[in-house]
């Protein structure tokens, strides 16, 4: 059976009729209507908010909260809390609900301190619950310029935020990243703190010289003492801005260091790149987890690749601090040491999850050591003040580029000691033919035999060229963590392919621009990869044309427009679609790359038919790829700005199609895989097959688990020791972020950030026999806790 979302929210609330995004009490009649909801495997596409309790080992000493974004400045997603353990684990009950008001999907990992959980909910806004029933005690709203709504303002895109506090409390804040700035919340109203910046708010481009749009930072940065340094996502496109390194005062906003990501003359690593490169190039920005030693002071940055990503033919050289693992003065922002990961990438193999920093004993020593997982599944390791690694990283010779004006690094570095997490390479042997109908079989296994294969071989002009990892696989955000006294490092990684093809600007390629739904022949399901103009113009002429001239420009409340420009000639149509004529308004405002697509979608209808203009999301993801600038009039360029879809197709490759891994660093060797979640569309099985590409996150504690959420509407439990599921519980959605673990009023709770999970199988596709495909209902927050008495076992 299942509710609809008022049905669900009454229910949580003790049966009272409640039809807002309030919370419901912690009643037993609504524990217990909660519970068999979970229990029912009730499904949405939207947000939870997963709570597990246990009890404290002692109600009198100070609360241990989660102040920080993955649990504290060291990123470990670890808790020493360890009341749930595996002789209990299996008893976890509802306790309270609190329902989000809206259908986004949230990626935010919650933090909790003094009591109080702060969430993302309401239409993006910042929203603080009481961390024991879930009542809400205070929410922000934030909103555009002129109060402009939009259903992604706010902290809907969010992964997470900071929090900071003076040393006498009474001053204390909630630090997000919204609409473009860095905004103070007070902690305890939600009010904006008026003397942080311009009355609250901090403008994300400042300290960033080439930044002309307003710039996201989804992953919240650090805060280290009065500190708080940020990283941003300065664009995918050619010519980006650099995305340098800034810190500022976390009372007053002030700007205190910047660090050149992008070296400028007289700076280590200048020569790695053309002459002046930072006036023009850009990228290697750190959008992914920074990580804190704070007794050190020492903060360590994924840092990622340049841009254009996967073309680099006008950026001869290694390019740093591209695919680094920077390490600089928290304070200062003086360096200290770095290693490049990959030279002069042209896979997206970038790092970004979180460094990760654990204690171990290497060669009759204790050392401390810093641990970095990156997208090409590789596990690098070593000491953390010193950069030295702890095993030896060779340089091994690889595949060159084919592509014209591309020169491709001639080697790259391979761990000797520490084992690989994911698999990398595929080749057709690797094909699972689950996902397909009969009729695509043939196609697929043609396509991949003749696709260029092998770990580092760079992307191709002429044929298909299959990357495992790829641009979304290996370790990205929320996929890593350690036991920092025992050595463990966990890594959650996903084998997700990539197929894909370089073209030049302009033209239309077979790999797709980054979906998730399998490349089909003959027609079903067919990806048309990069949109061509035309079909960009189609777009332009639908959102701004359309309604006075018809979908086929035959006109409708204003004049035919399918001759246009053979009736008027290129310029004439194009000053007045930017002046207007008679009654039709002026659209000067119209973008220039817009402009250009609309015109020549109108000079050539037919090559883009109705329903051919791409979807919104394509359209976001090719404005960052066009329009770029042009190179300087000293700077001679490539001989065309070469470009491909992401060409994602992970239902193509056998499972597992994700896993976490631990590894002991005292050894360097892997203790225990396990597949992370499963895939109920792919029918029954078994075996774990592994999410396909979540977006959740694990945490792990002293009480000896690994818990997790992911896509596949499903709570795991495992044991730390040896990966094994000791429970599991079914839940009325997926999940994004990463769980907190935080004490409150004598209890340990896990808190897991439930949001829908994305879509695990594409809508519409193929589903073999025995799939089962998720059902929709309500959309909230849900917190677990054990039994009365349990808590005090």
């Amino acid at each position: 059976m299942y509710y609809s979302l008022l049905q669900f929210h009454a229910l949580s609330d003790g049966g009272e009729k409640v039809y807002g995004p309030q919370t419901s009490r912690r009643a037993s009649s609504g524990q217990s209507h909660i519970s068999h909801l979970v229990s029912g495997h009730i499904f949405s596409a939207t947000a939870f908010l997963l709570v597990c309790a246990c009890t404290a080992a002692s109600a009198q000493q100070a609360p241990i909260g989660w102040k920080d974004y993955l649990g504290g400045p060291e990123s470990a997603h670890y808790s020493p809390l360890k009341q749930i353990h595996t002789g209990n684990v299996n008893k976890l009950d509802v306790a309270w609900s609190y329902l989000t008001g809206d259908d986004i999907t949230y990626t935010f990992s919650p933090l909790v301190i003094d009591n109080i959980a702060y969430v993302a909910a309401k239409q993006g806004s910042l929203v603080a619950l009481d961390a024991t029933t879930g009542k809400e005690l205070w929410s922000h709203a934030f909103t555009l310029p002129g109060n402009a709504p939009s259903r992604f303002a706010g902290v809907a895109g969010m992964r997470g935020a900071n929090y900071w506090e003076s040393k006498d409390r009474k001053d204390r804040r909630v630090l997000v990243s919204a609409n473009g700035y860095l905004q103070a919340l007070d902690a305890r109203t939600g009010q904006l703190v008026d003397s942080f910046a311009d009355h609250g708010k901090l403008d994300l481009k400042i300290g960033l010289d080439r930044a002309t749009r307003p710039l996201s930072s989804r992953t919240p940065g650090r805060v280290f003492e009065n500190i708080i340094i940020l990283g941003s996502a300065t664009g995918e496109g050619y010519l980006a801005p650099p995305g340098d390194i800034r810190a500022f005062d976390v009372v007053t906003g002030k700007l205190l260091w910047v660090f050149h990501t992008i070296p400028r003359p007289g700076e280590f690593g200048y020569d790695s790149w053309p002459k002046d490169a930072y006036k023009y190039m850009g990228g290697v920005d750190v959008w992914g987890e920074i990580t804190v030693d704070p007794k050190r002071g020492i903060a360590y940055f994924p840092v990622a690749s340049a841009k254009y990503e996967l073309y680099g033919g006008d950026r001869k050289g290694n390019n740093l601090y591209a695919d680094c693992l920077l390490a600089l003065d928290a304070r200062t922002g003086k360096h200290l040491w770095h290693y490049q990961t990959v030279h002069h990438d042209v896979w997206d193999y970038d790092p970004d999850s979180a460094p990760q920093l654990v204690t171990v004993k290497h060669d009759g020593k204790t050392v401390d050591a810093v641990a970095l997982a990156s997208k090409n599944g590789f596990l690098y390791v070593f000491d953390r003040l010193t950069g030295k690694p702890l095993w030896p990283i060779e340089e091994r010779p690889v595949p060159a580029s084919d592509v014209p004006g591309e020169v491709t690094s001639k080697t790259q570095p391979f761990p000797t000691v520490v084992p690989p997490f994911a698999r990398q390479g595929m080749t057709v042997k690797d094909m699972y033919e689950g996902f397909m109908k009969p009729e695509e079989v043939p196609w697929w296994r043609e396509r991949l035999s003749n696709a260029r294969t092998g770990f580092y071989t760079p992307p191709s002009t002429t044929a298909d060229t299959i990357n495992l990892p790829s641009v979304n696989g290996g370790a990205l955000f929320f996929s890593t963590g350690a036991n920092a006294a025992d050595g463990t490092v966990y890594v959650l990684s996903k084998d997700m392919p990539s197929i894909i093809k370089l073209v030049r600007a302009g033209e239309s390629t077979t790999a797709n621009a980054g979906g998730l739904i399998p490349s089909r022949p003959h027609n079903v399901r067919p990806r048309t990869g990069i949109p061509t103009q035309e079909q960009m113009g189609r777009a332009v002429y639908e959102q701004n044309c359309q309604f006075c001239h018809g979908p086929e420009l035959k006109g409708d409340r204003g004049p035919a427009l399918d001759t246009v420009v053979s009736r008027l000639g290129i310029d004439a149509t194009r000053n007045t679609i930017t002046s207007g004529r008679a009654t039709m308004p002026s659209f000067s405002s119209l973008p220039a790359p817009a402009l250009n697509d609309l015109m020549a979608f109108l000079k050539q209808p037919d090559l883009a038919p109705l329903g051919s203009a791409p979807s919104a999301t394509t359209q976001a993801f090719m404005r960052t790829l066009g329009g770029e600038p042009a190179y300087p009039n000293d700077v001679e360029g490539p001989p065309s700005r070469y470009k491909t879809g992401y060409g994602n197709e992970p239902y193509v490759i056998t499972p597992p199609w994700s896993t976490i891994t631990a590894y002991d660093l005292n050894t360097g060797k892997i203790k225990w895989q396990t597949p992370y979640g499963d895939v109920p569309q792919a029918g029954r099985s078994d075996k774990l097959r592994g999410n396909i590409y979540p977006k959740s996150g694990f945490v792990t504690t002293a009480g000896g688990l690994v818990l997790f959420a992911g896509n596949d509407s499903k709570l795991y439990v495992l044991d730390s020791t040896n990966g094994k599921v000791v429970f599991t519980k079914d839940l009325p959605n997926g999940s994004q972020g990463v769980p907190a673990v935080y004490e409150a009023d004598g209890r340990e709770y896990v808190l897991f950030t439930v949001s829908g999970g994305g879509t695990p199988y594409p809508e519409g596709a193929y589903i073999p026999p025995g799939g089962v495909s998720n059902p929709t209902t309500s959309k909230g927050y849900i917190a677990f806790a054990l039994p009365a008495g349990e808590n005090k076992r």
